[in-house]
């Protein structure tokens, strides 16, 4: 007789955080259902790579370019599994940066940009698909679907539901790897009038839960518009001949043109993706205007006036020149193919939910990601080892019934 699976389980954003807690669980020997669900249409993320069914050559990292490992933190014990697995490597292109004069030198301190600096081998989304291998086939990916209700009563199962309140499935524990479905900034960027979480955890009475919402809503997150680019012909080349990979902006230099960072990602095929990345200023001054590609704005049925998705490419565009003239043209940009990336949260700020809220056994839910108090906070280490910790606590908190 074969013995019992164990609990299910819910996990519920497929970024760093929720791929990693998956497959931790199933090396410290989960044997429950696990579900992963996830707005996009795949893994990964702020570390997804945008591509196209239409275009086989096309890769962009449109969110983070690479990921770095602080020499004084410890290592992610799936990570040499995934180098030698040919999914992650090291990032070797050359970081500059540029002052307000419009001068290139050497870049500015970054402590993303400190220890050790890698890349997911072919996309950055690779990273987020390596660590799903490691799961095997024991991780069910549920992908371009919005979770947008949850439900739970004391000693029952969590319910996910869909808007219109649909049930989409249900799970003995659920994990959030990340903020938005307990956090109030739901209510001003995407028009809900409810916190799924905070609705779902009134009838469970559970304090420690009520304690770790309340942290979560003092957590603040700093949005970024970015500007996308492919560059063909000429204009790649201009691209690809900079002496540079990554160029960081200068305090001043962001102040003055709007933008933080550049980064040059040139494709297999001679053509050239670029990735602007807003300030989190301009973005607060656009927080409405999601790009017409955004995952969430298509679940939500929200589609992005045109006429304002142009003013902020345009305006992107404007303070791109602006930055490197007279190195690229702007007639070059214009022959560009451009979009609008923006993430509502792309970077939390201190001091992030304390580690002892990070599991609630009462009520059978856990949180991991970036925004985890600890070392690596706001960064993919961070997510990542908070979803080691996580698992470890998860698989304790199951055997113990």
């Amino acid at each position: 007789m074969s013995p019992s699976p164990g609990p299910s389980l819910a996990v519920i954003g497929a970024g760093v955080a929720g791929c990693a807690l998956a497959a931790h669980l199933v090396a410290l020997g989960w044997t429950g259902p696990l579900t992963l669900w996830e707005t996009g249409r795949g893994p990964g993320g702020r570390t997804s790579t945008r591509r196209s069914r239409s275009d086989g050559g096309l890769r962009i990292d449109h969110g983070a370019p690479l990921f770095n490992l602080h020499p004084a933190a410890a290592r992610p014990p799936l990570l040499q599994d995934l180098i030698q697995g040919g999914w992650v490597e090291l990032w070797e292109g050359r970081i500059a940066g540029l002052d307000v004069h419009g001068q290139v030198g050497d870049p500015p301190p970054d402590p993303q940009l400190e220890g050790t600096l890698l890349r997911g081998r072919g996309g950055m989304d690779r990273l987020c698909e390596g660590l799903l291998q490691h799961a095997g086939g024991a991780v069910e990916g549920r992908f371009g679907q919005l979770v947008r209700h949850l439900r739970a009563s004391p000693g029952g199962p969590w319910e996910l539901l869909a808007a219109d309140g649909q049930p989409l499935g249900q799970a003995d524990w659920l994990v959030l790897s990340g903020t938005l479905l307990a956090h109030p900034r739901a209510r001003l960027t995407l028009g809900w009038d409810t916190i799924p979480l905070a609705e779902a955890a009134i009838p469970l009475a559970d304090p420690q839960l009520e304690h770790a919402l309340v942290a979560i809503a003092s957590l603040r997150a700093e949005a970024r518009s970015n500007l996308l680019l492919v560059a063909e012909g000429e204009t790649a080349g201009l691209w690809r001949d900079l002496p540079f990979r990554l160029l960081l902006l200068d305090a001043a230099a962001r102040q003055r043109w709007g933008l933080e960072r550049i980064a040059i990602q040139p494709l297999e095929d001679g053509r050239c993706a670029v990735v602007a990345h807003s300030t989190a200023i301009f973005a607060e001054e656009h927080l409405e205007v999601y790009g017409s590609g955004s995952a969430i704005a298509r679940q939500l049925g929200r589609p992005v006036p045109a006429a304002e998705e142009e003013a902020v490419i345009t305006a992107l565009t404007a303070a791109l020149h602006q930055a490197l003239h007279p190195r690229i043209p702007y007639s070059m940009l214009g022959r560009c193919r451009r979009q609008l990336m923006r993430w509502g949260a792309a970077y939390p700020r201190g001091p992030g939910l304390p580690s002892a809220l990070s599991l609630c056994p009462a009520s059978r839910i856990g949180f991991c990601g970036d925004f985890l108090a600890g070392p690596g906070f706001g960064r993919v280490q961070g997510a990542w080892s908070s979803a080691e910790s996580l698992a470890e606590r998860l698989v304790a908190a199951a055997a113990a019934g």
